[in-house]
């Protein structure tokens, strides 16, 4: 195995063993920072030179795809005029490895005298950057480069700590799939929390359906007709009440053998199908078949409803690159 492999192994197992320290080290004061941002009635502003102010950029876009309004302030350009993009009823969170960096420092005093909530992530917690936090959230990892000097793990553990704030803001704020979905409205993603099941499904005539009577000659002719692998079997009032798919026929031939086409549909199907509500995102119907191992699902108008208005497929979600 090459001697590289084993250096980005290395590095790999320094940083992923970083993410478990912070983890342990989370107490208190996480707790309080959830507090302070989720009172925010203005921004959340993040700020940080260097390497910090990229990994700032991913937490302040991380927060605002998931419900809590982020932006980036530049500490260096905050003091050339920038500043004025902090306001009252914002939380400031500043991030210093060090704990020293002279940017975040210039502007603390002024944030304190505006009333701004400061809360601060360093690996020292007693520098002068931790002295201004109204909470410090404090770390200390050794970096993966073998001179302990270059930001890596700090960086990742940073990171890390700002997905564990947003996803915990969003378990907060009640931050639901489709509100996540209103903020992403473009590309794979936008396709994948927009579309509803009542936009791929099958209706109509186009829905396989047969009666709990039906002989097992018309349920093979109309699971091979509508070419969805399934079909629904109603009672006399236009319930579902079970399904048969070409699994139940293989089953049924290797049960019933040449007596097969003497069964009727309720003797084959199966009883209380998975179903679905129209209004349902598309992905979640897609989670739905892999939580079953299944690969259709009728789709109802409201809850509770027996009458199916149509019936979606997987391959459905997979043309609609939803998969």
């Amino acid at each position: 195995m090459s001697s590289f492999i084993e250096i980005g192994k290395e590095v790999l197992r320094k940083e992923a063993e970083a993410i478990i320290q912070v983890m342990n080290g989370l107490g208190d004061s996480f707790d309080r920072a959830i507090d302070i941002i989720h009172g925010c009635a203005g921004r959340v502003v993040l700020s940080g030179m260097g390497k910090s102010g990229l990994i700032c950029k991913k937490i302040a876009s991380t927060l605002s795809s998931t419900g809590t309004p982020a932006l980036f302030l530049h500490p260096a350009d905050s003091l050339h005029g920038d500043l004025g993009m902090l306001q009252k009823g914002d939380v400031l969170i500043a991030v210093s490895n060090s704990g020293e960096t002279e940017e975040i420092i210039k502007i603390l005093p002024w944030v304190k005298r505006m009333g701004i909530p400061t809360i601060v992530i360093t690996s020292k917690e007693g520098s002068t950057v931790a002295a201004h936090g109204d909470v410090v959230l404090n770390f200390r990892v050794d970096e993966a480069c073998p001179y302990n000097m270059v930001p890596t793990s700090s960086t990742t553990a940073t990171l890390a700590l700002g997905d564990a704030l947003a996803i915990a803001l969003m378990e907060k704020n009640i931050f639901k799939i489709e509100d996540f979905a209103s903020l992403h409205p473009g590309g794979t993603l936008g396709r994948k929390l927009l579309l509803k099941v009542e936009d791929l499904m099958h209706t109509g005539e186009a829905m396989p359906k047969v009666y709990a009577t039906a002989g097992m000659k018309h349920v093979i002719l109309e699971i091979t007709s509508k070419r969805l692998g399934v079909t629904g079997v109603y009672d006399g009032e236009e319930n579902l009440i079970g399904v048969i798919t070409d699994g139940d026929l293989r089953r049924a031939i290797e049960k019933h053998d040449k007596l097969l086409l003497t069964k009727e549909a309720a003797d084959v199907m199966t009883g209380r199908p998975k179903m679905i509500k129209k209004d349902a995102l598309a992905a979640y119907a897609l989670k739905v078949m892999e939580e079953f191992s299944i690969t259709s699902l009728f789709v109802t108008a409201r809850e509770g409803d027996a009458q199916p208005v149509g019936i979606i497929h997987i391959h459905d979600l997979l043309k609609a690159k939803i998969v």
